[in-house]
């Protein structure tokens, strides 16, 4: 009769066996040739093999298992609808896809119109990869190649707009947000604040290095301010020089682009910003145009290496490292004075005293021949450094209030930030919410 029934509930045909009872010895039957039903394997729930398979000891320590870290990348709706809609300047796969888009083109160009022509055209995209307009060297070295400005600039500086939307995205998404959430930063608003001095660290430590080295090559250097005027027009540029003026002024405008479309979330210094990146352009733009860039480099470079000790403050103040904050910031103030202040002043003093250094046949307004320096250019000159200095000085005064009231007892804030927790209360109630 027992063996009968076991025969039953442990007929192979049978959907209800679970092969934990394979080993149970125990059974005066041989259970092994008889349990292999699938649906016991698979359901430990079940009121015959549950109870049987080994459960975890009472006295085990409870692992909490930790949660994942969502993925914020933005996510493809298609490469043309990310072109159509704008979504490559926030999606890091499409804009890739944009900038490898001309390299392959490029290179299947040079390999095979060389089989069809016997003098290939040159490539309609090498202008989006490289510098254009090569020009004869005044010194007549093949060793020391120059380069003029011309209209296909244009076309490199939008190429690099595209280059520096992916490498924000990339450097926010897959570089900084890690950083942060290893050490403990969870919530949306600090992550994105974050992600973007994370990235302005990446940014102005590059740029800033590159600058002081090409201005190192240069009769300017350390702003030896004589020679932003002597021998004008400096219209044939080194290459390096070329590719880091329209690198930088590609970076600015795809900087003003993030800012006009809200990609960061905006400040209580909004408006300054705005008008920082037009007035940055607008003197990007000017110099270039009219042969300046050597005052330019020196600009630039007084504006970047501030802006790596401001963003490593941030981000020291995000990760509450209180005393290495306090030490950080009284270096950033030193560094911000001398670069953004006393140099500032040093520029525009040559402007104003030095300009009369431009040769006498160069002091017209001949765009034909290269030089533009009409006597009304030199405010035209002074106006945007002038703008940009009391822009420095509106940030120079929230900076020495950050300082005043960390003397007398509070913490290191920064005044241009809107408040993140606040942003993460809200975050926090739209979670209960949807919750309830």
């Amino acid at each position: 009769m027992c063996r009968r029934l076991f025969s039953f509930l442990f007929d192979t045909k049978c959907d209800l066996i679970n092969p934990a009872f394979a080993n149970l010895s125990i059974y005066p039957f041989s259970l092994q040739n008889h349990l292999s039903c699938p649906l016991l394997r698979t359901d430990p729930s079940h009121h015959l093999a549950g109870p049987l398979i080994p459960q975890t000891p009472l006295d085990s320590p409870i692992k909490s298992r930790p949660r994942p870290f969502k993925d914020n990348t933005p996510v493809s709706h298609g490469f043309l609808n990310d072109i159509t809609t704008g979504r490559w300047v926030v999606v890091p796969s499409a804009s890739l896809r944009l900038l490898l888009l001309p390299v392959f083109l490029h290179i299947n160009w040079t390999i095979f119109t060389p089989l069809v022509f016997t003098h290939p055209p040159p490539s309609p995209f090498a202008p989006l990869l490289f510098i254009s307009y090569p020009t004869p060297s005044p010194t007549n070295d093949i060793t020391d190649p120059r380069y003029r400005k011309g209209w296909l600039d244009l076309v490199f500086l939008a190429y690099n707009v595209v280059f520096f939307s992916f490498v924000r995205q990339f450097v926010l998404f897959r570089i900084c947000y890690p950083i942060a959430r290893y050490f403990g930063i969870k919530k949306k608003a600090k992550l994105a604040r974050f992600g973007e001095q994370g990235y302005a660290i990446f940014y102005f430590s590059f740029f800033g290095a590159w600058g002081v080295r090409i201005m190192s090559g240069l009769p300017t250097w350390w702003y030896n301010t004589k020679h932003f005027w002597i021998d004008y027009p400096h219209w044939q540029m080194t290459p390096e020089l070329k590719r880091y003026y329209l690198m930088q002024a590609s970076y600015w405008c795809q900087q003003l682009v993030v800012l006009l479309s809200g990609l960061e979330k905006p400040r209580k210094d909004y408006k300054e910003l705005v008008a920082h990146h037009l007035v940055t352009l607008w003197l990007v733009g000017w110099s270039y145009g009219i042969n300046l860039t050597l005052i330019g480099n020196a600009v630039y470079t007084s504006m970047d290496i501030p802006d790596v000790f401001l963003a490593i403050t941030k981000v020291i103040n995000y990760l509450n490292w209180e005393y290495s904050q306090n030490i950080v910031f009284v270096i950033f103030i030193g560094v911000w004075t001398y670069f953004r202040h006393y140099l500032n002043l040093v520029m525009l003093w040559s402007v104003y005293n030095e300009f009369d250094l431009i040769p006498q046949s160069a002091r017209r307004f001949s765009p034909a021949d290269g030089v533009w320096m009409a006597g009304w250019l030199q405010w035209q000159i002074f106006t945007p450094i002038l703008l940009l200095h009391c822009l420095n000085l509106f940030w120079y005064y929230l900076i020495w209030r950050i300082l005043w009231r960390t003397v007398t007892g509070n913490s290191l804030k920064d005044e241009r930030s809107d408040d993140e927790d606040s942003d993460d209360e809200n975050e926090d109630k739209k979670k209960k919410i949807k919750r309830s």
